[in-house]
């Protein structure tokens, strides 16, 4: 069985990261969406919540895994595993940082690849940092990802 490891911090869980899932659950027969924190990135939603948006959102694709996880990824995807990675592509940028980390994984565990999947044209240009700050400021989110994720953003920076 052809099992991926799709990390990331989803802060908050996008359409981009949804097709990108969508996508691989058509390639691999088990796809985990592996829910990590992050010491770069800072506030958002709690590791527990964004576990929860993120099983609600891809419930309905049947061979898709949601698991939040603490530590380093390398070390993650050897407890459940897997030999492989997926990373998504959005921009040249995107590159620089994702070779870093490629790089990196190598060191910490040679015996797993990592591979890129670019989202659809019409959600490249989506990221969680953007949709954070619209909605930190009010602004609609609804096209940028699933109404229950929108409806937590709303709620979640109504207590902030």
């Amino acid at each position: 069985m052809k099992t991926v490891v799709y990390p990331g911090t989803f802060n908050p869980i996008t359409n981009g990261h949804t097709d990108l899932v969508d996508r691989a659950a058509g390639i691999f027969d088990h796809v985990i969406v592996a829910v990590g924190t992050s010491t770069q990135k800072a506030g958002g939603m709690p590791l527990e919540e964004r576990v929860s948006l993120c099983k609600e959102v891809l419930g309905g694709i049947p061979n898709v895994e949601v698991v939040g996880f603490t530590g380093l990824l390398a070390d993650f995807v050897r407890s459940r595993n897997a030999k492989l990675i997926l990373r998504g592509l959005r921009t040249v940028a995107d590159f620089e940082y994702e070779f870093q980390l490629v790089a990196m994984n190598r060191v910490l565990a040679p015996e797993i690849e990592t591979m890129f999947l670019a989202p659809a044209e019409h959600l490249a240009f989506i990221s969680s940092t953007l949709v954070r700050e619209i909605a930190a400021y009010g602004g609609d989110i609804s096209s940028f990802v699933a109404p229950a994720v929108a409806a937590a953003m709303k709620q979640h920076n109504s207590k902030a």
